[in-house]
């Protein structure tokens, strides 16, 4: 929900300019290690399969909660499950947006397979699956097999580029109709993927966007489990490198002063809930187009196949060189958001048995710096 760079346009530089060793004792550590998953892969880990969960793991996934579980059988196989502490149960309460989440992962899984000539093969959810919500059960059992001629996919160049880019794009750099359309065809796969540049349009779904996120945080339940996963500081990012990243040695600095408290941000009228207001209204509102993924049905095969073609977008996007971000709160299905999530379904024209799986905002800015990981071995089980 915040920057480093809009808390310091708040006042907190006056408090940065304190002194040497107040910043020092903020510094904590770094955050190479949070970021070390990133920099581990193309090493070889003496098993393909964890040769390319290396690469699985950097997969976008529902503020960063990286909730799955790996479970190596014999020489070949990998059975996928779900991490059942590491769900979002109010914003996503029939864990529809954390099984997307998984089918980005697999597909990285695949695409990585495939550069070290392996085929996989996927059975999702063959112990069935399971709602309202996910349970115990398998996400997946994926088979590897050498094979030398297994197609390589052009994307796999962008995996470890890909970012989700939190901050205000550049208004006067539009996205092109050519370039949109790389991204969409970016994402292949058996559901309708769609965007547009109009104007009109955009700004319909600028102003439901921007409802939809005034309604998550204004929801106690919904905007305190995302205050709950804030990290704030170099140290606790280092300590715990999953949830929402508000690291750097400013944050450090912010929280030992109390000027950046969990509890502040989970105050209605504070400064820093304000602030948080104030912050998210630019990078919504500077939207130059958007891009999003419908399926005919919400089904837990068509929500792995949302998070396939939107992984697969987001690296045509890096590709491309420009930006994707993705908008969920007006997709989410918590009661407070009832009347925007039918507005944007009419929007985009979603029939009675349809779904909306994703919506990003796309455009121009600078990258950031890659996201924390887990590293693999802790998502290592034994059954």
């Amino acid at each position: 929900m915040f920057t480093r760079r809009n808390i310091l346009m708040t006042g907190g530089a006056a408090a940065l300019s304190g002194g040497v060793g107040v910043v020092g004792a903020a510094r904590g550590p770094g955050l190479a290690k949070a970021r070390a998953p990133w920099k581990q892969v193309g090493e070889s880990f003496g098993d393909p399969r964890l040769d390319a969960l290396a690469y699985a793991i950097l997969a976008p996934n529902p503020h960063n909660r990286q909730p799955w579980q790996f479970d190596l059988v014999g020489e070949d196989r990998i059975d996928i499950y779900v991490d059942l502490d590491r769900r979002l149960p109010h914003t996503d309460p029939y864990d529809r947006q954390i099984t997307i989440g998984f089918g980005c992962m697999m597909e990285l899984l695949r695409i990585a397979a495939a550069e070290k000539g392996y085929t996989v093969t996927e059975s999702p959810f063959p112990d069935g699956d399971a709602y309202p919500r996910l349970n115990g059960n398998r996400i997946a059992q994926v088979q590897f097999t050498q094979a030398a001629d297994t197609p390589k996919d052009p994307l796999f160049a962008n995996i470890l580029e890909r970012r989700s880019t939190k901050e205000p794009f550049d208004t006067d750099q539009p996205v092109s109709e050519a370039t949109l359309a790389d991204v969409i065809a970016g994402g292949q796969g058996a559901l309708e993927i769609g965007g547009t540049l109009d104007t009109d349009k955009r700004q319909r779904i600028i102003d439901l966007a921007w409802q939809g996120f005034q309604i998550e945080l204004a929801t106690d339940v919904t905007r305190r489990e995302s205050v709950d996963l804030m990290r704030i500081g170099n140290r606790a990012v280092v300590e715990n490198p999953d949830g929402i990243d508000m690291g750097g040695i400013p944050m450090g600095l912010f929280k030992m002063t109390w000027i950046v408290t969990h509890e502040g941000l989970d105050t209605p009228g504070s400064t820093a809930y304000n602030e948080g207001l104030k912050m998210y209204e630019p990078i919504i509102h500077s939207a130059q187009g958007f891009v999003w993924i419908k399926a005919d049905a919400n089904t837990r095969l068509s929500q792995l196949q949302a998070g396939r073609a939107w992984v697969r977008m987001n690296l045509a996007a890096q590709q491309a060189g420009v930006c994707v971000h993705p908008l969920s709160q007006i997709l989410q299905e918590f009661p407070e958001m009832a009347e925007p999530y039918e507005a944007i379904r009419d929007e985009l024209n979603v029939g009675p048995d349809g779904v909306i799986h994703m919506l990003g905002r796309i455009g121009y800015t600078k990258f950031p710096s890659a996201s924390p990981r887990w590293p693999l071995e802790s998502k290592l089980i034994s059954s």
